[in-house]
């Protein structure tokens, strides 16, 4: 896997010449998807044939962190950030393997509140374990940017007070302690996201968040990223490659 990229440390992302709207792909869970209700599990085999059809495509995936420093040296036009979210125990026995074959990068969105838990804020499916805290510590230490996904993954838009602050500001504190290392980036639970929810992370200090589709807020606390999922073959990547910058306009900062 690619070396780890250093962290600004500053709460803002380096700043980015013009360029095109980054590619941010989102992953979940990668293991048996023969359950699996709300699409958000992929096969290590799909997995592979699509780490492969970005490098015949000439693209190198790459955590977060790297792909917006390579856009702030005017650079990084053939790269494509990974993300996966929830931080499902599989990405160490399926995605992180992988992506060591690929020599790619990613960014790992995390639950400090529920580690060594499972998905239950889905009420379909099955019941998929999350990662322990040491699981998130080796996932660190093989070169994987860790980022949170909130405590708890709760709906940041339904929120109040209290809760907003703990699952923003409490998450980043708990798991830069658990790493040892600064935690830049966020990701919204459920790709919800309004003002408030922006505002908040941005006052804990996050360089970047993601979203899904964040609309009129799009910017570095709020980036769109697209869903890859098992049936997202050759074709149907080149299609929301292409779709994908044509649709989004650029953000403003990144």
């Amino acid at each position: 896997m690619a070396a780890p990229v250093e962290s600004t440390g500053t709460g803002r992302l380096p700043t980015a010449r013009p360029g095109p709207v980054p590619w941010v792909a989102m992953y979940h869970s990668v293991g048996d998807c023969s359950d699996d209700p709300y699409r958000i599990t992929v096969a290590p085999e799909r997995l592979e044939s699509q780490l492969a059809w970005l490098r015949r495509r000439g693209l190198r995936g790459v955590c977060l962190r790297e792909l917006f420093a390579a856009r702030a040296r005017g650079e990084g036009r053939r790269l494509v950030g990974l993300t996966f979210d929830d931080g499902y125990a599989d990405f160490l026995e399926h995605a992180l393997p992988a992506l060591h074959r690929w020599n790619f990068g990613a960014t790992l969105f995390v639950l400090p509140g529920r580690l060594g838990g499972v998905n239950s804020w889905d009420a379909l499916g099955p019941r998929k374990p999350l990662l322990t805290a040491d699981g998130i510590r080796r996932a660190a230490f093989e070169g994987v940017e860790i980022g949170s996904h909130g405590l708890t993954h709760v709906d940041l838009t339904r929120a109040d007070d209290v809760t907003l602050k703990a699952e923003v500001a409490d998450s980043r504190s708990r798991l830069a302690e658990l790493t040892g290392a600064p935690v830049d980036g966020f990701c919204y639970p459920y790709g919800t996201v309004d003002e408030r929810a922006v505002a908040a992370v941005r006052a804990a200090g996050y360089a970047y968040a993601c979203a899904i589709d964040p609309g009129p807020l799009t910017g570095p606390h709020a980036l769109p990223r697209l869903h890859i999922g098992q049936n997202d073959t050759a074709w149907r990547l080149h299609l929301k490659h292409k779709l994908h910058r044509l649709r989004r306009r650029p953000v403003e900062g990144v």
